[in-house]
C-alpha cells in the first residue's frame, strides 16, 4: 500500500490544441490569466482522475483520527508542515528556482532572448512551430522528467540563439549565470551552421591584413585597459576608499567621501574663474602702480608682500575693457581702451563670473543633498536587510587575494553596524534613568554654550584690539595673530566638548556624533560670524584709503593656511603621539579612535572660509584644493597607522546626507548673505580692483545696461529684462512662489507615494495568504481523496475476504439441492 514519493501533477491539454502542442509565449496571456484558472483545471483533474500523494506518518493519521482532518500541521514554532509532496510542489515553483536551477536560468534566458527578437523586428513565434518557453502548463513537477525538460529548454534557448545576432548572441551568452564550460557549449552549438562551415574552411588561411587588424585591435585595447588601470590608480579614491569602509566602517569611510565631494565642488568653482577673471587678466595684465616687493617666503603664511600684487587678491584686476596693457589713471577715473578694444568688460565679467560660479555651486549642492536624501532616507523599509547582507552580498567576480580579504572584511564590518544598531534599539532605560539623563544633558549643553560664549567674547576683544593697534608692513607677522587665536579656540573647544560629552553616555553612537556636529558647529559658526562683523563693519572704516578688499582676503587666506596647520598638529599629537604615548607609558593596546565630528566640522569650516573669501581672492578654492588633497593622504596615512575601528559599531546610512545638509544651510547660505552684503550694500575701496568708481559692486550691472541703452535698438531687449527681471521685485517674488509650491507638490507626491507603498505591502501580504490558503486547500482535497482511496479499497478487500469465506458456504448450499 505504500505510495512513490513522486508527486506528480499532470496539466491535460485544453480542447483548443487539436496538435497537442503548447502555444506561442505571445499566446500565453491566456493561459496566464490568474491563478483561479488554474485551481479550477486541478480541481477538475482531481474530480476526474485523482491525484496521489505520499503517504503521511503516523502522527498525520493522528491528527486525521482526531477529526480536524481539515487542518494543516504546525511545527515546532507555530509554522504549517506540509507533506513531502507538497514541499516538492512549493520547491519547484518560478521563484524559488530562478538563481538557483540551471535549467530555470535557460528558461529566464530563452524568455529574454524571445523578448530581444521581438524587439528587433524579427519574425514572431506564432508563425513558426507552436513551441512553448516554461509557462503553468510546462510546469511538469515530476522529478523524474527534470531532465527532458531541462533538455528541451536547452535547445529552444539554442534555436533562439541562432536567430540573433552575433552582438546580441554574445551579449546575452556574457549575462548568463553559467560556469564558462557550459557559455562555450552554448556558444557553439547557438553558431549558424554557415559560420561553422567557413569558420572551418578559412581557418589557417588569414591574410596579413587581417593579421595586422586584429593585433592592432588587441594592442589597442590593452592599452585602453592599461590607461584606465592607470587612471584608477590616481584617483585618490579609489583602492583606498574600499581599504577604509572595510577595515573602519562606513561611519568612518563617511568622512573621506565627504572629502571627495569637497573636492568636486571646488574644481566646479574654480573652472568658470579660471576661464574668465584669473585666465584673461593674466593674459591682459594691468600696469604696476608702484614697486613689486621681492619674494621672501614669509607670503606663504601671511599671504601678503608679493601675493598682494598678483592674480591671488581682488586689488589686482583692473576696471577697464581689456585689450592691452593700460595703466590706470591716478585719479581713479576709469581707464579708457583705444580703438579697435575686446569688448570684455572686466567688471562684468568679475561679477558675472561670481554669481554664475555661486549659482552652480548652489545647484549642485541642491541636488547632491536631494539625491542623498533620497538614498539614505529610502521610502520602503529595511526589514531582510541582514539577509540581504549575508546571502547577497558578496562579488563572485572578485579573483585576486587581496580584493577578497577586503571585501570579506567590508561584509564584517557591515554585520557588526547592522547587529549594533539592531541591539540598541532594544535597549529601553527606566524613568528615573530618563531624569537622570536628561538633567545631565542639560547641564553638558549649558557648559558647552557657555564654553561658546566665552569663545566668542575672546575672538571680539582680541579683533578690537587688532583695530586698535595697526599693523605696519613691514610687521606683517603680527597679522598672524588673530588666525592664531582663532584656531587655538577651535581646536581647544571640540576636545573640551569632548570631555564633557563622556558624561552623557549616550547609548547610540550615531546620537554621539551628531550632539558633538552640532556643538562644534555652533562654536565654529557663532566665531565666523563675529569674524565677518569684523571685517565688514570695523576694518572697511578704518581702511578708507587702502584696500580693503585685499586686506579681507589675507585675513581669509591666513585662516585658512592657520588652520591648515593646526590640522596637521592635531593629527600628529592627538593621534601618533598619544598612540605612542598610551602604548610606551600607560601600557594599552587600544589605539585611538577617529574623531569623526572634529574632523568633519573642520572639513565645513575650510570650505566656508573658502566660499567667504572667493570676492576678495579669485584663486582661493585652488588653495582649498590643494589643502584637501594633501588632508586626504595625511588623514589615510594616521588612520591606518594610529587608529582603529570604532569599539561600538555603527551604521552611518543617513551621515552623507547630514554632511550635505549643514554644508548647505549654515555654510553655503551664510557665505551667499555674506557675499550678498558686500555686493549691495558696502563702497568698494577707491584705489584699486574692478569697482573703484563705483558705489557698490551691483552698480557694474546698472552702467552695463545704461551703455545698452546708448548702443542702438539691436540689444535694446537685454536693459528692459535687466529693468523687469532683475531690479524688479515682482519676478523675484514670483520665482520663489513657484519654487515654493513646486517643493510642496514634491512633498505631497511623496507622502501619496509612501501611502501607495504601504497600500501595496499591505496586498502583498494578502496574497501571501491567500497562496497560503489556496495550499491549504489543496493539501485538504488531496489528503481527503487518499482517505477515500483507502478507505474504497480497504472496503473491496474486505468485499474479497467475505465472498471469500462465504464460497464454501455456498458450494454447500447448492449441494443439498433436489
Amino acid at each position: 500500500m505504500s505510495q512513490s514519493p513522486a508527486f506528480v501533477l499532470n496539466v491535460l491539454e485544453t480542447p483548443e490544441d487539436p496538435e497537442g502542442q503548447e502555444p506561442s509565449p505571445y499566446d500565453e496571456s491566456e493561459v496566464h490569466d490568474s491563478f483561479h484558472q488554474l485551481i479550477q483545471e486541478q480541481s477538475r483533474w482531481v474530480a476526474e482522475e485523482g491525484l496521489e500523494l505520499q503517504q503521511r506518518q503516523p502522527e498525520t493519521g493522528a491528527l486525521g483520527a482526531s477529526g480536524s482532518d481539515h487542518e494543516t500541521m504546525l511545527g515546532p514554532e507555530g509554522a504549517p508542515v506540509y507533506s513531502m509532496a507538497t514541499l516538492r510542489i512549493l520547491a519547484s515553483m518560478p521563484s524559488r528556482t530562478i538563481g538557483r536551477s540551471r535549467g530555470a536560468i535557460i528558461s529566464q534566458y530563452y524568455s529574454r532572448t524571445v523578448k530581444l527578437r521581438r524587439r528587433a523586428g524579427r519574425p514572431q513565434l506564432r508563425d513558426m512551430g507552436r513551441s512553448a518557453r516554461p509557462s503553468l502548463r510546462l510546469y511538469d513537477l515530476e522529478l523524474d522528467s527534470a531532465v527532458l525538460e531541462e533538455e528541451e529548454k536547452r535547445g529552444l534557448l539554442v534555436k533562439e540563439l541562432q536567430g540573433l545576432t552575433a552582438a546580441q548572441r554574445d551579449h546575452m551568452l556574457r549575462g548568463m549565470p553559467l560556469s564558462l564550460a557550459e557559455k562555450r557549449c552554448l556558444r557553439s552549438e547557438s553558431r549558424p551552421p554557415r559560420g561553422k562551415h567557413r569558420a572551418q574552411r578559412h581557418r589557417g588561411l588569414l591574410s596579413c591584413c587581417d593579421q595586422l587588424r586584429d593585433s592592432c585591435v588587441l594592442a589597442s585595447h590593452n592599452l585602453g585597459l592599461a590607461l584606465l588601470s592607470g587612471l584608477q590608480a590616481l584617483m585618490p579614491w579609489h583602492y583606498a576608499l574600499k581599504r577604509i569602509g572595510g577595515r573602519f566602517g562606513s561611519s568612518v569611510l563617511s568622512y573621506f567621501l565627504f572629502l571627495k565631494t569637497l573636492l568636486a565642488f571646488n574644481t566646479l568653482l574654480l573652472l568658470p574663474l579660471l576661464a574668465f577673471i584669473v585666465g584673461v587678466q593674466a593674459a591682459f595684465p594691468p600696469a604696476p602702480t608702484g614697486p613689486v616687493p621681492a619674494f621672501t617666503g614669509l607670503e606663504l603664511l601671511t599671504g601678503g608682500g608679493y601675493l598682494t600684487h598678483s592674480v591671488m587678491y581682488y586689488g589686482y584686476y583692473s576696471n577697464a575693457t581689456l585689450n592691452q596693457p593700460c595703466a590706470s589713471p591716478l585719479d581713479g577715473s576709469q581707464c579708457t581702451p583705444e580703438a579697435g578694444s575686446l569688448p570684455y568688460s572686466m567688471p562684468l565679467a568679475y561679477l558675472f563670473t561670481l554669481g554664475a560660479a555661486f549659482f552652480i555651486t548652489c545647484i549642485t549642492l541642491v541636488y547632491s543633498m536631494s539625491r542623498s536624501f533620497g538614498e539614505s532616507y529610502r521610502v520602503g523599509s529595511t526589514s531582510g536587510v541582514h539577509a540581504i547582507t549575508v546571502f547577497c552580498s558578496w562579488d563572485y567576480k572578485v579573483t585576486q587575494r587581496w580584493a577578497t580579504r577586503l571585501q570579506h572584511d567590508n561584509i564584517r564590518t557591515q554585520l557588526k553596524e547592522l547587529l549594533a544598531e539592531w541591539q540598541s534599539r532594544q535597549h529601553r532605560r527606566s524613568a528615573c534613568g530618563q531624569l537622570r539623563r536628561v538633567a545631565v544633558l542639560g547641564l553638558v549643553w549649558l557648559l558647552c554654550l557657555g564654553t561658546t560664549l566665552g569663545c566668542t567674547l575672546a575672538v571680539y576683544t582680541f579683533s578690537e584690539l587688532m583695530i586698535k593697534s595697526p599693523v605696519s608692513a613691514e610687521r606683517e607677522a603680527v597679522l598672524l595673530l588673530l588666525p592664531l587665536v582663532v584656531c587655538l579656540l577651535n581646536l581647544g573647544g571640540p576636545y573640551l566638548f569632548r570631555i564633557l560629552a563622556a558624561l552623557e553616555r549616550h547609548d547610540s553612537p550615531v546620537l554621539e556624533v551628531y550632539v558633538a556636529i552640532c556643538r562644534n558647529l555652533i562654536l565654529k559658526m557663532v566665531t565666523l560670524g563675529i569674524l565677518c562683523y569684523h571685517w565688514l563693519g570695523r576694518r572697511v572704516g578704518t581702511l578708507k584709503d587702502q584696500c580693503w578688499e585685499n586686506f579681507v582676503g589675507q585675513e581669509l587666506y591666513r585662516l585658512m593656511v592657520m588652520d591648515f596647520i593646526f590640522t596637521l598638529l592635531d593629527t600628529l599629537l592627538g593621534e601618533l603621539v598619544w598612540r605612542l604615548f598610551s602604548e610606551k607609558q600607560l601600557k594599552r593596546k587600544g589605539k585611538p579612535e577617529f574623531d569623526i565630528a572634529g574632523n568633519v566640522l573642520e572639513l565645513i569650516y575650510g570650505q566656508t572660509l573658502t566660499w567667504l573669501g572667493v570676492l576678495f581672492s579669485p584663486l582661493l578654492p585652488a588653495m582649498q584644493i590643494i589643502k584637501l588633497l594633501l588632508l586626504f593622504y595625511i588623514k589615510k596615512a594616521s588612520l591606518m597607522a594610529n587608529c582603529q575601528a570604532p569599539r561600538r559599531p555603527w551604521k552611518a546610512s543617513h551621515m552623507s546626507t547630514v554632511f550635505i545638509s549643514l554644508l548647505c544651510f549654515p555654510s553655503f547660505l551664510g557665505a551667499a548673505v555674506f557675499l550678498c552684503y558686500a555686493v549691495w550694500q558696502v563702497k568698494p575701496s577707491s584705489t584699486c580692483g574692478p569697482f573703484r568708481t563705483l558705489d557698490t559692486m551691483y552698480e557694474a550691472g546698472k552702467v552695463w545696461v545704461r551703455r545698452l541703452e546708448k548702443a542702438g535698438p539691436r540689444v535694446s531687449w537685454l536693459p528692459w529684462i535687466h529693468r523687469y527681471l532683475v531690479e524688479d521685485t515682482f519676478p523675484i517674488y514670483l520665482v520663489s512662489a513657484l519654487l515654493l509650491a513646486v517643493i510642496y507638490l514634491n512633498i505631497q507626491v511623496v507622502k501619496g507615494q509612501r501611502k501607495v507603498i504601504c497600500l501595496l505591502k499591505e496586498q502583498i501580504s494578502n496574497e501571501g495568504e491567500d497562496k497560503i490558503f489556496l495550499i491549504n486547500k489543496l493539501q485538504r482535497v488531496y489528503e481527503r481523496k487518499e482517505k477515500s482511496r483507502e478507505a474504497g479499497q480497504s472496503q473491496e478487500l474486505s468485499v474479497l475476504t467475505s465472498g471469500a469465506n462465504l464460497g464454501p458456504v455456498f458450494s454447500v448450499k447448492c449441494g443439498r439441492g433436489p
